[in-house]
């Protein structure tokens, strides 16, 4: 216990009580010069060399001397020190027992198997950890997507028919029929541009309703299944969002009159960069997603077919993680 400290006083003060203690042995067969040299102190170890007491070459029931204990944890200096003062290895000291050796080496694969399933196993216990709280997360951002895609669907709804109610121009009065009009007819209902803001602005109006009866009344437990179902209505907002945006550039085209054309159409082709961009730069991560997610669907296949111990079957679960990770900005 004292070599194992840093307290040369300490180890003096017992060499004197009784200086062949320096040779009593562990449990293990080691020395005090075994575990000095094990823990690296330099001062103790020299010490214990200058004893005429100290058995320099003992041998403790691992087969090893100090010296071969030096080099087995790679201390230079020490093994310096113990070869100079006659210090041997073991292997010089007796010969070798092959049954020995071949015992010795049988312990050492078989802790070493031993740490790999059990570092193997670790790695798979936090790779499911991970991989049960990406699910979880995943399933919280599907969730809000689509209480996002139900607010969405009902604030377009509403603005596509209170757009039918409110056109510019108002409506013929009953009491004040115009030729050529009927009561409660849009003064610009043959305009080509109304027809366009009517059709579109109405179409956008019924998508959205279907996505709010879709939404509020069909209920998705499995995960695939509302993935599917929210990839689907996604595209069906897409498409609203667009014909609630023609039909805002038709109408405009009437507010501003013939002679600011000029406005709407410029108007029209700022409205149509965006939304260009915007689908253009949506549909692109889309097309990447596909292509990500079926590059990993073969590296799997391949890995799966080709998996001989637990270090393959780690990197599968690594692979799935990763695709599962990437699926969720699928959508």
């Amino acid at each position: 216990m004292a070599v194992k400290g840093q307290n040369l006083e300490l180890v003096e003060e017992l060499l004197k009580c009784e200086p062949s203690l320096v040779n009593m042995i562990d449990s293990k067969g080691n020395t005090a010069l075994h575990i000095a040299t094990r823990k690296g102190r330099s001062q103790i170890i020299k010490r214990v060399l200058e004893l005429q007491e100290t058995d320099k070459n003992s041998i403790n029931r691992s087969g090893e001397t100090a010296l071969d204990t030096a080099e087995r944890i790679g201390k230079t200096e020490i093994i310096t020190m113990l070869t100079e003062h006659g210090v041997q290895s073991a292997k010089t000291i007796k010969p070798p027992n092959p049954a020995r050796e071949l015992k010795q080496t049988v312990s050492d694969i078989k802790h070493g198997v031993h740490s790999q399933l059990e570092h193997t196993r670790q790695t798979r216990k936090r790779v499911q950890g991970i991989a049960k709280r990406l699910r979880k997360l995943h399933a919280e951002g599907l969730n809000n997507a689509i209480s996002s895609t139900t607010l969405v669907a009902v604030l377009i709804a509403t603005v596509a028919f209170a757009a039918i109610f409110t056109v510019p121009g108002q409506y013929i009065d009953a009491e004040a029929v115009t030729p050529g009009f009927s009561a409660g007819e849009a003064y610009i209902a043959p305009q080509a541009s109304f027809m366009i803001f009517l059709i579109f602005d109405s179409v956008a109006l019924f998508i959205s309703l279907a996505v709010v009866v879709v939404q509020t009344s069909v209920v998705v437990v499995e995960s695939r299944a509302k993935k599917m179902m929210m990839a689907i209505i996604n595209k069906l907002m897409w498409l609203a969002c667009v014909l609630i945006s023609v039909a805002f550039i038709a109408l405009s085209f009437i507010v501003v009159g013939h002679s600011e054309r000029w406005l709407a159409v410029g108007v029209a082709i700022m409205g149509t960069t965006i939304l260009a961009a915007t689908l253009g730069t949506m549909c692109y991560w889309v097309i990447m997603h596909r292509m990500e997610a079926k590059k990993l669907r073969n590296i799997k296949k391949s890995s799966l077919s080709r998996s001989w111990s637990w270090s393959m079957t780690g990197v599968s679960d690594a692979e799935l993680l990763y695709s599962e990770n990437q699926k969720m900005y699928a959508i």
